[in-house]
């Protein structure tokens, strides 16, 4: 039985002859999130049972637990709870996932060059190196999104990247042949070589691009939840029995499928706000507030309010400071595509939005 090997360190070519060794010796790998604290590692390395630490300058063992013969990898993920649970994702859901998205966006060995340039112990960063291995194609690892750096490998060679939509703002994105987003809400006017995708560590990485499932995925909509079936999907949480993939995976996310078939991806089941009785999501509200531009970044979501339940509210960071914003005004313009009882009642304003290391706003701390 292999163990479960945790990587103390960023992405580099160090970390990927780690990872290739720690494979040929069957065991399973986790990489710690390195915007951690140290107390926070070191929580993470004990309750997840880890038998070794390996980082770039020592390497320590201890007491750990004994994973299953295809068991490749264990992701943290905090959900919506913040508690961290143990992702575990085996070599064969891995090779799937690599295979099915590499088809999807045409991946030539010969021609193209994956960039890693967001975190590792992220499943957005760290199917960049497995599509890499399992194709055999060219990659070029960065240790973090820089811009200029990013931008410099777009024009030097590489030609497929991953990004989240923060950083796709920052580069020019035609140095790239394609750009695949997730992880947050992306603009809803991109360039032609952009990817939107939709996805969970749990279903080990993207599986929906440009809201079509990818080949094998299979999507529905029960009771206004999205459930997946897919060959990428995980086998377990850590401390769970394991499952097989063809069971439904139900992801606590809303959504709908359009009339031509494709996903619609409302936001969490449990950030739906009840006004005067009628269900709100949040997602679609702010999708029509980008076409305002009156905020560099923005969200909606629902305030105690005595006489609806909850209200309706924007929380904010103003695009121009010096310009007011007037709630009045905003109501008016939006009311050509939304329903009365969906129009926001107040705004907040911030300097900024509280942000995971994708680059996803943490609703629960507004």
């Amino acid at each position: 039985m292999g163990k479960l090997i945790a990587f103390d360190m960023e992405g580099s070519d160090f970390f990927v002859s780690k990872l290739l060794e720690a494979w040929d010796k069957g065991h399973s790998v986790f990489p710690l999130d390195q915007r951690l604290p140290q107390a926070k590692k070191e929580r993470l390395v004990e309750d997840f049972g880890v038998s070794e630490v390996i980082s770039e300058k020592e390497t320590y063992r201890t007491k750990g637990i004994s994973m299953e013969p295809d068991d490749a990898l264990v992701i943290a993920t905090s959900g919506t709870t913040g508690d961290p649970k143990g992702v575990v994702l085996t070599h064969t859901a891995i090779q799937a996932s690599s295979q099915i998205t590499s088809s999807q966006l045409d991946v030539q060995d010969n021609q193209d060059e994956w960039l890693c340039c967001i975190p590792v112990s992220h499943i957005g960063g760290f199917s960049v190196i497995t599509r890499a291995l399992h194709n055999r194609v060219r990659l070029k690892i960065q240790r973090r999104f820089d811009a200029a750096l990013c931008e410099e490998a777009g024009r030097s060679g590489s030609t497929l990247v991953s990004l989240v939509p923060t950083a796709l703002e920052r580069i020019d994105p035609t140095v790239f042949r394609k750009i695949l987003v997730g992880g947050a809400a992306a603009p809803q006017t991109l360039p032609d070589n952009v990817v939107t995708t939709y996805g969970l560590t749990e279903t080990g990485s993207g599986i929906v691009y440009d809201g079509t499932p990818l080949p094998e995925v299979k999507i529905e909509i029960r009771d206004g939840e999205i459930v997946i079936q897919s060959p990428t999907l995980f086998s377990r949480y850590l401390g769970d029995e394991p499952q097989n993939n063809e069971q439904w995976f139900s992801t606590g996310d809303a959504g709908f499928l359009q009339d031509d078939h494709k996903l619609v991806v409302t936001g969490r089941l449990d950030d739906a706000i009840i006004t005067g009785g009628e269900k709100v999501w949040p997602a679609l509200i702010e999708r029509e507030l980008d076409s305002l531009r009156l905020f560099s970044e923005h969200i909606v979501v629902g305030r105690h309010d005595q006489e609806w339940g909850q209200a309706v509210t924007i929380i904010g960071v103003p695009e121009n400071i010096e310009k007011s914003i007037d709630i009045s005004d905003i109501r008016a313009q939006l009311r050509e595509s939304l329903p009365n009882y969906a129009l926001p009642k107040a705004i907040e304003i911030v300097e900024a939005l509280p942000r995971n290391a994708m680059g996803k706003v943490l609703r629960r701390l507004v």
